[in-house]
């Protein structure tokens, strides 16, 4: 089986070939660090998490950069409202990412460079630009000729003549460098400064450094001229991926990327979410909220959607989306409550290794284009056959399926969905379920009542079932012995 990925810059999915065999450099466009990282970081940086995990079980040597950007109007219009600095509100909304993060299970990148960290390479590659007659200075600020560059929109397909003016910023209001430039296409590689605000010294004079050059230099000083993949969100194709082409090919005359991957938007009730709409909504709050998700119930629901294709968060997705992780909790921690029972050694086995028809419909499922729907309907099967003998140990004492075909089954779904990046902590879980009453606890409670009912203490034994009873837990007596579920 081959892995293909869609390339947006190709617009088909092409066979995925490394530059240097076995190794990928990999490079996702971070946040602007000015405030709480909301919904559609959630799944930009679950999808591409997810992307690397892959690679990495597919047995690739995954080096994984992922920027922040700490020079931005919106920082500084943050430090203003708080009466901060640039550097603090950075440093703060930095750790509240990472918080965040956390949560939903994403890996920390190999490197995260920031803006204030690499002016030395923008300024570099500024230099290289001006040298070659594809940038030029005006007024304290230096421009990108874009007119100057012939492949201009090869990636979002838009052409110039299609295109309206001010393309260069993030911002919606009259283009206020218009005067500065030769076209009205051009964009900022350098701002002069601007009173009251952080600044650097360049050949140009005292400013800082345009949104777009920051990457284009982070890619080159970390990764190279020329990357493997090189990914983000869907908004970012134009004017951010199309001006980092534009920059760093013509600086380095080599492709910036082999493969440009970009995931879907989000939507809330069939709108875009934006502030202006009124539907934004920060990660924190949406986990927090008494009918939000738990922080992997929020990765599956963002995996159960193709990365390409948008994801609509309405209530019947979020309530679906809490059923289909308690099933397939279920299925993770089968072997935590039952394994002993079962007679397995949790301790040994290695789950990474287990070939299998299950680790081969997932792996042929993931190398479509990373096909997390098609690579999840096969953990709910496991999940779902484990949930269901479950039932069977539960109330007649055995399983229909052999104790040793039921463990590898069990280690393929914890080790395919850790691929996916859903994991459970079993300690944490019974804990949540069970009011803070552990595995042995109720052993222990058992234990208990048995000895209660030898000694004919009814009255003790009856008290004992009622609080596990009121803890979740349900006991069923057999010629066996008693056992014990979780409802």
């Amino acid at each position: 089986m081959a892995l293909t990925l869609y390339n947006t810059l190709t617009r088909r999915k092409e066979p995925f070939e490394t530059i240097e065999s076995g190794k990928v450099k990999m490079y996702c466009c971070g946040v602007t660090v000015y405030d709480y990282c909301h919904l559609g970081h959630a799944r930009a940086y679950i999808v591409w998490d997810t992307v690397r995990r892959y690679l990495q079980w597919r047995g690739y040597d995954v080096r994984y950069v992922q920027n922040f950007t700490d020079i931005d109007d919106k920082i500084l219009n943050r430090a203003r409202e708080t009466n901060s600095t640039m550097e603090a509100v950075a440093e703060r909304f930095i750790a509240e990412y990472f918080t965040d993060m956390d949560r939903l299970n994403v890996m920390r990148a190999d490197e995260y460079p920031r803006a204030t960290h690499s002016l030395d390479g923008i300024k570099r590659l500024i230099h290289e630009l001006e040298h070659k007659g594809y940038a030029y200075p005006s007024a304290g600020d230096v421009y990108y000729t874009v007119r100057q560059f012939p492949e201009y929109g090869k990636l979002s397909g838009k052409r110039l003549d299609d295109l309206q003016a001010g393309a260069s910023g993030r911002v919606d209001t009259e283009d206020t460098e218009a005067p500065k430039k030769q076209d009205p296409f051009d964009f900022a590689l350098w701002k002069a400064a601007k009173e009251g605000e952080p600044a650097w010294e360049s050949p140009w004079g005292k400013g800082r450094p345009g949104w777009h050059i920051e990457c284009s230099a982070m890619v080159r000083d970390r990764l190279g001229d020329t990357i493997d993949i090189h990914c983000g969100g869907e908004d970012l194709q134009f004017p951010h991926h199309e001006n980092e082409i534009a920059q760093s090919e013509a600086a380095t005359g080599k492709p910036l990327a082999s493969y440009w991957m970009h995931n879907g938007f989000i939507n809330v009730d069939g709108e875009k979410m934006a502030k202006s709409v009124g539907n934004f909504t920060t990660i924190r709050q949406f986990l927090d909220a008494p009918n939000g998700l738990a922080p992997m119930a929020l990765r599956l629901f963002v995996l159960q959607a193709h990365y390409r294709k948008p994801i609509d968060f309405t209530p019947d997705a979020i309530a679906s989306a809490k059923n289909s992780w308690e099933t397939l909790k279920e299925g993770l921690l089968f072997g935590y409550e039952y394994g002993n029972k079962l007679g397995w050694k949790l301790e040994s086995g290695e789950n990474s290794s287990i070939q299998n028809s299950h680790t081969n419909r997932f792996q042929e499922a993931m190398d479509d284009d990373i096909n997390t729907p098609g690579g999840l309907a096969v953990l709910f099967e496991l999940a779902k056959e484990l949930r269901r003998e479950a039932n069977i140990l539960i109330h007649q004492g055995k399983t229909e399926t052999p104790p040793e075909e039921l463990e590898q089954q069990w280690r393929t779904l914890v080790s395919l969905a850790a691929v996916l990046g859903l994991q459970v902590q079993p300690e944490a879980e019974t804990i949540e379920e069970t009011g803070g009453i552990s595995d042995g606890e109720i052993e222990a409670l058992i234990q208990q009542r048995q000895d209660a009912r030898k000694a004919k203490n009814f009255a003790l034994s009856d008290r004992i079932r009622n609080e596990l009873q009121a803890q979740g837990i349900a006991l069923i007596d057999t010629p066996q012995g008693t056992r014990w579920h979780r409802n």
